[in-house]
């Protein structure tokens, strides 16, 4: 039986080192991917052009951003799309005041500050505390200064720009897991749960000792979510 291609999307400023232990561990069981999500300005437009590249069906994983592209891409697919995981994903578009916010982090982004912006963006008490900590920071900015200043702007863009996807959500066929830190303080687990309660066939999981980046932070919970969420039949009653 041909086994189902798993399709990572990462968050802003997070390239594939955010899902590299889900990856080694997964990839000996089935096709792994990791897209990009900073070539364009708008959601759409990012979705548009990995449909073009992506295998026939495959399924979904995607942190933050990546959620975002995530849900379109099933909006746009769902026939393509055999299920989807979202991580600490924001299904609602940007309110004026969270726009206008935005515009002071590209300020900073462009005049050599994105260092800073990044700490604003995902301060240390978003992540759950201990030894892990530190480390996830810097890798956190070793990501962000690989993709650098301008990627950094089209995704803000992509993010201001961003329409509300509830409603995709809600005629939402495939089996769908979302999935929080305990820790995250940025998009908590009771937004998480919220995503949960009106997308049909959808299931929460809280990963313990973590926060916003749950696939770095405890790696191996994470990836026991993901594989038995991937083993899953695809038969819905």
């Amino acid at each position: 039986m041909t086994q189902e291609t798993l399709v990572f999307l990462p968050g802003t400023m997070c390239d594939a080192r955010l899902f590299a232990p889900q990856m080694f561990e997964l990839a000996a069981e089935r096709p792994v991917l990791v897209a990009p999500v900073s070539r364009g300005d708008r959601v759409e437009e990012v979705a548009s052009e990995l449909l073009d590249a992506l295998p026939r069906r495959f399924a979904l994983c995607g942190q933050g951003l990546g959620g975002i592209i995530a849900i379109d891409l099933m909006r746009r697919a769902p026939d393509r799309v055999s299920r989807i995981a979202l991580i600490a994903t924001n299904a609602l578009q940007d309110t004026p005041q969270e726009s206008a916010a935005r515009e002071s982090l590209i300020v900073g982004a462009r005049t050599g500050r994105l260092g800073d912006v990044i700490d604003e963006l995902v301060p240390a008490d978003a992540l759950a505390p201990g030894p892990a900590r530190a480390q996830v920071r810097a890798l956190m900015h070793d990501m962000a200064d690989f993709l650098g200043a301008d990627a950094f702007v089209r995704q803000m863009r992509m993010l201001q720009r961003r329409r509300d996807l509830q409603a995709a959500l809600r005629r939402c066929k495939a089996p769908a897991l979302m999935i929080a830190g305990a820790c995250d303080r940025i998009v908590p687990a009771r937004r998480m749960e919220f995503l949960a309660e009106f997308t049909p066939f959808a299931s929460l999981e809280v990963i313990e000792d973590a926060g916003h980046f749950p696939s770095l932070e405890n790696p191996g919970a994470m990836t026991s979510v993901l594989r038995s969420w991937m083993r899953a039949p695809l038969v819905l009653s």
